[in-house]
């Protein structure tokens, strides 16, 4: 992968809750280019991604967290 071929969005949902406002919400959405005989490998890394992130496993349990992917397959 070359510099700036991934893209990563990240969106978020802020709500009030009771009398305060709260991130209820973050979404995050990659886009990059991944070679064809590496479709099984980035795959699995995305199934185990949330358990692996340190700022997902931080914030899971008080904010939704939606990640998705989309591949360039080459």
């Amino acid at each position: 992968m070359n510099p700036g071929e991934l893209v990563t969005t990240v969106e978020g949902d802020i709500e009030k809750v009771d009398r305060t406002m709260k991130i209820t919400e973050i979404r995050v959405h990659y886009k990059c280019p991944v070679p064809e005989d590496q479709k099984e490998t980035v795959e699995r890394v995305m199934e185990v991604h949330p358990v692996g992130c340190p700022a997902h496993q931080s914030i899971k349990d008080a904010i939704r967290v939606k990640i998705d992917a989309q591949f360039d397959w080459r």
